[in-house]
């Protein structure tokens, strides 16, 4: 709420200062008031406001609600207008088995993954984003979309080999991701491709897949995600149960380097959770949107309300001292 004239409060200092000269006069004993001693007593024990209070208030508040009203408050309701244009991006997710190892601790590969993922998808707040996994084949989990909150909701049931096929297949995978930012109309089209290992599956190169991205002009930015000395992977015995496996890294370095450079992006390496997160803050900084936002506030008066309650006030009050209040000379 704003007031288009504030100024007319200054009216209110004048108001205050007859109200306190009204107030004290009002309370001010009479020489002789009681023809007798029996209704002192009674007189001094009484708390309840007199008829000349009642009517004092009702004129004080009355005028201080026609000032208000005088001052003519005002409601604002903002909007925006919206223009430029965004970033498309695809997070392209390997889910294979091998992101099981939990050389990103607390977490495995996986959930280092998806957590930095979710704090990326939150930062975009303008841009539309969709979903690929892969393992051995790759599969779309949400197409492109500005709902954040459905996107979130499919990162968090990301899970180990939801592709039911084991293996790394990443040139299928950037094909998959090129396919959905084939039709977009974005400023900037980006493939954000993060996997732990090498491609070993699938009909299409990585390299060949990243050069057709390119030629749609679709960048991408390949990340490596796993630790130098590699780490311990859960494995199933027959016997012992879940066993905890020494694994080798397997990530091919230099594929991921020549699709990077084949499609205009960078190569990372991402070693630890600090690492990755600090990896994706980058990513995020270099991909910027570039948005004109323009504001505009409608106001409507509310002074009629004010005004109206300031009347009312004033005129019950003076009704009520011709009336109930009235007295005989």
């Amino acid at each position: 709420m704003k007031f288009a004239n504030p100024w007319w409060f200054l009216l209110l200092l004048p108001i205050a200062g007859l109200a306190v000269l009204w107030w004290l006069r009002a309370r001010k004993p009479n020489g002789i008031r009681f023809p007798e001693l029996t209704g002192i007593e009674k007189s001094v024990s009484q708390t309840r406001l007199g008829p000349d209070e009642i009517i004092g208030l009702l004129t004080v508040i009355g005028l201080c609600l026609t000032v208000t009203a005088m001052a003519r408050p005002q409601f604002g309701l903002k909007t925006e207008q919206i223009s430029g244009k965004g970033v498309d991006i695809i997070l392209c997710l390997d889910t294979s088995g091998s992101m099981r190892s939990v050389d990103f601790k607390p977490q495995n590969r996986l959930g280092a993954a998806k957590e930095v993922a979710l704090k990326f998808i939150e930062s975009r707040v303008r841009d539309r984003i969709g979903l690929v996994v892969f393992g051995g084949t790759s599969m779309t989990v949400s197409p492109l979309t500005s709902d954040k909150r459905a996107l979130l909701e499919y990162m968090k049931h990301v899970a180990i080999d939801m592709t039911e096929v084991d293996g790394t297949a990443i040139g299928m995978a950037i094909a998959t991701a090129a396919d959905r930012l084939r039709e977009s109309k974005a400023a900037s089209r980006v493939i954000l491709l993060l996997t732990d290992g090498r491609n070993n599956m699938g009909q299409i190169d990585p390299v060949t897949a990243a050069k057709a991205a390119a030629a749609l002009g679709i960048k991408i930015y390949a990340v490596g995600a796993g630790s130098l000395e590699g780490g311990l992977m859960p494995m199933q015995h027959p016997v012992y149960g879940t066993r905890m496996v020494p694994m080798k890294n397997d990530l091919d370095e230099e594929t991921l380097r020549r699709v990077a450079n084949a499609a205009n992006g960078r190569y990372f390496r991402a070693k630890d959770p600090k690492g990755l997160a600090k990896i994706f803050e980058k990513i995020n900084r270099m991909e910027k949107s570039e948005y004109k936002i323009v504001e505009f506030t409608s106001y409507r008066d509310l002074y009629f309300g004010w005004l109206a309650a300031g009347f009312l006030l004033l005129v019950l009050g003076a009704l009520l001292q011709q009336t109930v209040f009235r007295r005989i000379p």
